[in-house]
């Protein structure tokens, strides 16, 4: 009863509401994003996504030791492959000596503690940017998902801690965990994104990885029919629901900030870690904000990386990982 109760009195000083904070960030929250190019000595800064950068393979195994060495201990890699070596059926996807199996082995032979995961998708890998084979305007799903399978056992074979399937097709992980099964695998995880948005948020991981959808007669002109509609809300809990039962370890759930209240909905839901990827857009924004001068930096990304946190994920995929460990 008032005076007597005054929560205030828990809101003094900076050590008494560190004391009682009930949210924390640490380094192992964080799942960091790395795009990979072929060459040599590359580190070139994304237009788009300011101090974020594709590496050449061997600026990868420089990167990887520095993030360890700030306890950055997860990455998720992603390749930015040649047109010419682009097709409708991601035949390169399947490369054994491929730009992202390479990528696997070089963060392995760096870090060989650091846990690697990998995007699956068919998008970086098509000559239509599409997450599927593109048929007759459509987007072919089962033969799509078989494709996936492929793509993941040879991460597997590569060395990829988890296979991390963005694409968003119909029963892909029962497909990629029968296929791991299958041929040995059985300790390689599926990071699934269970609950990924049809979003205007991720133009400019297109523009990093140059995998956004053409423009041509015939190909669908975005990825609707397959990604989910953002005013959906119990349709995430169904998909994710579905992951699980098919043998995802992990499920995910992207965009980041616009989409807290299906992070927390998921987390009530299910028993199994939540991930939550902060994309380039809401990374794009704050850094063009900050430039102006009409944000602070480093309070906004704190606040944005908390309220993440808070609202129940455990694993956080964000380019502002480092800049946030410097902070810590």
């Amino acid at each position: 009863m008032y005076p007597l109760i005054r929560n205030r009195r828990l809101r003094t000083s900076e050590a008494i509401r560190s004391l009682v904070r009930e949210t924390i960030l640490t380094p192992s929250d964080f799942l960091v994003p790395l795009f990979v190019v072929e060459g040599k000595g590359v580190k070139e800064e994304i237009a788009s996504m300011p101090n974020y950068f594709r590496l050449s393979l061997d600026t990868l195994e420089k990167e990887v030791k520095e993030l360890w060495s700030m306890g950055l201990c997860s990455v998720l890699l992603f390749v930015k492959v040649p047109d010419k070596l682009k097709d409708n059926k991601g035949t390169e996807a399947l490369n054994a000596a491929g730009l992202m199996q390479r990528a696997i082995k070089t963060v392995k032979n760096a870090c060989p503690d650091m846990l690697v995961m990998t995007d699956v998708a068919l998008d970086p890998y098509s000559s239509f940017g599409h997450d599927g084979i593109v048929a007759n305007g459509q987007i072919l799903n089962d033969e799509s998902a078989e494709l996936l399978a492929e793509m993941s056992i040879s991460h597997a074979q590569a060395g990829a801690d988890f296979v991390a399937p963005s694409d968003m097709m119909d029963g892909r992980i029962l497909t990629i965990r029968e296929a791991l099964e299958d041929e040995g695998f059985i300790n390689t995880g599926i990071m699934s994104y269970s609950a990924k948005y049809a979003s205007a948020f991720y133009g400019p991981f297109r523009d990093a990885l140059d995998s956004a959808p053409v423009d041509q007669e015939n190909v669908p002109k975005n990825k609707s029919t397959y990604q989910m509609d953002y005013a959906n809300r119990f349709e995430a809990i169904r998909e994710t629901q579905m992951d699980i039962e098919e043998g995802a370890d992990i499920v995910m759930v992207k965009p980041g900030l616009c989409y807290l209240d299906i992070v927390r909905e998921i987390k009530n839901e299910v028993d199994v870690p939540v991930a939550v990827y902060q994309v380039s857009g809401e990374y794009a924004m704050l850094k063009a904000a900050a430039e102006k001068g009409w944000l602070d930096h480093d309070a906004v990304m704190i606040e944005q990386l908390m309220a993440i946190k808070r609202a129940g994920a455990n694993i956080i995929a964000s380019y502002f990982a480092k800049d946030a460990v410097k902070l810590m």
